[in-house]
């Protein structure tokens, strides 16, 4: 199981509160962080995770690290949606927070929700990933909402160059009729694809780690916490199969769909036989014989 202090940067900006994803930017948002916080604890005890906002004027900590989901529901009650947001502001704050985090031997990490346009330039925004690979920090990024080219360039340059050993991930959630927890199950921030022990997994199964796919799928241990690991498998599940019938649909769409070969007849056949009659079997009985009607 990995040992990790995990900061969660929420996107508070005023493009949470859009409403195509349900029920709100902002309340699919609280909904997931719940979730991520009850995985990361589940799969160590002595991992902690802290809340901070980057909308507004200045991005602001919530909730410092901490094992108690009661702050951290606090810290999402008392964030108001305002201004706009901070990308790189927010995880320098973040990087500083997890710093000064009480058990040094945590393996430090980054989860940034993004649902609104990144002001900051490529450039600058690579040369910050660098500085938070060489910090041994891991950033996952949830990007939703804003998914416009441009903004998806910016991310993955970003994601690509603060990859490391701990594994950095980027998820890019379409708005869909299911809950932004759901979607975010199958992914591996979550451990879906079959990974395991969450996010950071791959690094903890190269360390030789007793993380194994049956046992703590989803970054949850099921001895401990059955109802929990049931309903991520179920939104897990639940999800794959939207995602098959999805692609399904559009294939069918494009004219990919199956279609069975359609029997035609023999092209070589003479349309009259030799007394000058239709050759074609409408004019023959079952056993092969001249129809009764023709020869009235």
């Amino acid at each position: 199981m990995v040992l990790e202090a995990t900061m969660i940067v929420a996107d508070n900006s005023e493009s949470s509160r859009n409403g195509d994803y349900v029920p709100s930017r902002w309340e699919a948002q609280a909904d997931a962080i719940n979730l991520i916080f009850s995985a990361k604890t589940q799969a160590n005890p002595e991992s902690s995770v802290g809340l901070m906002s980057m909308g507004g004027n200045t991005p602001e900590i919530l909730t410092t690290l901490t094992t108690d989901i009661g702050k951290i529901l606090d810290g999402l009650h008392r964030t108001k949606i305002k201004g706009s947001s901070h990308f790189s502001t927010g995880i320098n704050v973040a990087a500083l927070a997890l710093k000064h985090r009480q058990n040094k031997s945590q393996k430090q990490r980054i989860v940034v929700f993004t649902c609104s346009p990144i002001e900051e330039d490529e450039k600058a925004l690579v040369k910050l990933a660098k500085r938070m690979k060489k910090s041994t920090i891991s950033i996952d990024i949830i990007a939703f909402g804003e998914l416009s080219e441009d903004n998806l360039k910016k991310l993955q340059a970003f994601s690509e160059n603060c990859q490391s050993a701990e594994g950095s991930y980027l998820a890019i959630i379409q708005p869909s009729s299911n809950l932004l927890s759901d979607s975010l199950v199958t992914t591996p921030i979550l451990g879906g694809d079959g990974s395991a022990g969450g996010a950071g997994a791959s690094a903890a199964r190269a360390e030789g780690g007793e993380s194994s796919g049956n046992a703590f799928e989803f970054g949850v241990d099921p001895s401990v916490d059955p109802e929990l690991a049931l309903a991520l498998r179920m939104s897990y599940e639940e999800e794959k199969a939207r995602q098959e019938k999805e692609k399904k649909a559009k294939d069918a769409a494009e004219g990919k769909s199956d279609l069975g070969q359609i029997a035609e007849g023999d092209e070589k056949q003479p349309l009259l036989d030799e007394d000058g009659q239709p050759s074609g079997s409408k004019n023959k009985d079952k056993d092969g014989d001249p129809d009764e009607m023709d020869t009235a």
